[in-house]
């Protein structure tokens, strides 16, 4: 085979196994070993947010039971049927390595996993070589600093992982090359990029990546056979169902000018929406990437599809947005929003997390990746967590739970929030002699000067904060009022914020005592704020 970095042999994907070892495997290894293998390592969490998109489809076709697969659409029409074929899966504790090969030998898919095939690269445009050109028409790439997330490009390119520089440009490994062109398809920029010509216009504009700024939750099983059967997304979709259902790797490439294919289950829903065109450039022997080009692949505008993994959150004006990313939001501050329905108006739960099997609930994870970016080119932080197995908290399955987990998390947010304000508080009245202290003087703040002691205070709550919610959420703590453990982490935060060298001033120590007030208002049956 051409190209020379196929990825269903080449270990390009880290791992690790339930011996505890780490291990790098192919496509081809990753399915046949799924059931000893406990978890992905990968590095770069929008890779592996992207590659769970990437491999659900893939474990969709060749998961079955006898000749009945899990991408059956007649079985699909019914969702017990379905969830009913997913079971007998699950029991058979692996995926067969002779439907493995099956697939991935497929006569019509040659080439196509190849990260570097002449004709059909894995995931990329092979037209960009000629799309791609100056008004001379000479090659005119996007360099290698473009593709890898996290590092520079242009003059005011921000350093977050390395120093590079455009005018020398480091090779990348083809393995992590592989997994930066998975987070580029899935959270690329908008707005200007590589010009591409196809007609006598020369456009260099695009759009956001699906699922650029968000979150991804999966079911995290205790292998990863488990996991990538319950990633295949619920058939309970609104989709083109007449539709003949492909990935990109399965199809002919799209006509960029175009209209976009319908959105079928579950591979177009996972992984025919990109807004991105790429084409790595290889090294002589295959093993770095030395440059890239990376534009758009289309200006049509985008299907509107349920992405199965996000949670919703009602906007403003009634309609649901996926939540955003956030580098500073711990894990379990999404919890409730996991475990409940969708009977609440506020909030959407991720359809992968319906109808799981409920043997397995005892032993399910969630996994979160995230990627806190803005809506165009700023990337902050990405970021991976796991949470404990609670999935077996559902609303469905335990009410209880479900709902004692949403008044915790209620009472640690508004906690925090009582928190942020008293620290204000306690700063303006520290530090401003024209404040009025008698007891019922409203004290206006000023958001511009915050003073340092809110965000210190913040700091230090929200992860004791954590701590506390755990230690709730223990087996026998249902119905243990959760205000005053947290309004004790709050004053304690608050305490640490202030510092012990100042409370010796007497403007500090009424400042403080006006603040713990303030908080241990909480507390009291009837509340209100200055």
């Amino acid at each position: 085979m051409s190209g020379g970095f196929d990825l269903r042999v080449e270990p390009w994907i880290p791992v690790r196994l339930l011996t505890g070892d780490s291990a790098c495997v192919g496509l081809c290894e990753l399915f046949k070993r799924a059931h000893e293998i406990e978890d992905l390592e990968l590095p770069v969490p929008p890779a592996a947010a992207g590659l769970m998109r990437i491999l659900a489809p893939m474990a969709a076709r060749i998961a079955a039971d006898g000749e009945v697969r899990l991408d059956n659409v007649d079985v699909a029409e019914k969702i017990n049927d379905w969830s009913r074929l997913r079971n007998r899966i699950l029991k058979a504790g692996r995926f067969d390595p002779a439907a493995v090969d099956a697939y991935f030998d497929h006569k019509e898919l040659r080439g196509r996993f190849d990260l570097f095939d002449p004709d059909r690269p894995f995931l990329q445009d092979p037209r960009l070589r000629a799309e791609c050109v100056d008004a001379k028409g000479l090659p005119n790439s996007s360099g290698v600093n473009k593709l890898v997330m996290g590092r520079p490009t242009g003059i005011n390119g921000a350093v977050l992982f390395g120093h590079f520089t455009d005018t020398a440009p480091v090779p990348v490994p083809a393995a992590e090359a592989a997994w930066h062109l998975i987070a580029q398809l899935y959270y690329g920029p908008s707005g200007q990029c590589t010009p591409r010509r196809i007609t006598g216009e020369r456009a260099g504009s695009g759009d956001a990546a699906p699922m650029r700024k968000s979150v991804s939750y999966f079911p995290w099983g205790p292998d990863l056979f488990t996991t990538l059967v319950l990633a295949v997304p619920s058939p309970q979709a609104e989709v083109d169902w007449e539709a003949q259902d492909a990935c990109p790797w399965e199809e002919d490439l799209n006509d960029p000018l175009k209209p976009l294919p319908p959105v079928t289950w579950p591979g177009r829903i996972l992984t025919g929406r990109f807004r991105h065109a790429v084409l790595l450039v290889p090294s002589e022997d295959s093993r770095t990437v030395t440059d890239a080009y990376i534009t758009w692949a289309t200006h049509e505008p985008p299907h509107k599809v349920r992405d199965p993994y996000q949670i919703l959150d009602r906007r403003n004006d009634g309609d649901f947005q996926p939540r955003e990313a956030d580098g500073a939001r711990a894990l379990w501050r999404d919890l409730d929003s996991l475990l409940l329905k969708d009977s609440r108006q506020d909030t959407q739960r991720p359809p992968v997390l319906e109808h799981l099997p409920r043997t397995l609930l005892p032993r399910l994870r969630v996994r979160a990746y995230g990627f806190d970016q803005d809506g165009q080119q700023k990337d902050s932080v990405w970021f991976r967590a796991t949470t404990p197995p609670v999935l077996q908290w559902q609303e469905e399955s335990d009410a209880e739970m479900a709902h004692h987990v949403r008044r915790c998390h209620a009472a640690a947010e508004k906690t925090g929030e009582r928190l942020d304000y008293a620290a204000r508080i306690a700063w303006k009245i520290a530090t401003d002699a024209s404040v009025d202290l008698s007891p019922k003087a409203r004290i206006k703040l000023d958001h511009r000067k915050p003073g340092p002691w809110a965000s210190a205070s913040m700091t230090r709550y929200w992860p004791t904060a954590e701590t506390a919610f755990w230690q709730l959420t223990k087996p026998g703590q249902v119905g243990e009022q959760a205000g005053k453990a947290f309004a004790d982490v709050a004053l304690a935060a608050l305490d640490e914020a202030i510092g012990q060298g100042n409370r010796a001033d007497i403007r500090v120590a009424r400042a403080r005592h006006r603040a713990r007030n303030l908080i241990l208002a909480l507390l009291r049956p009837s509340t209100h704020t200055d």
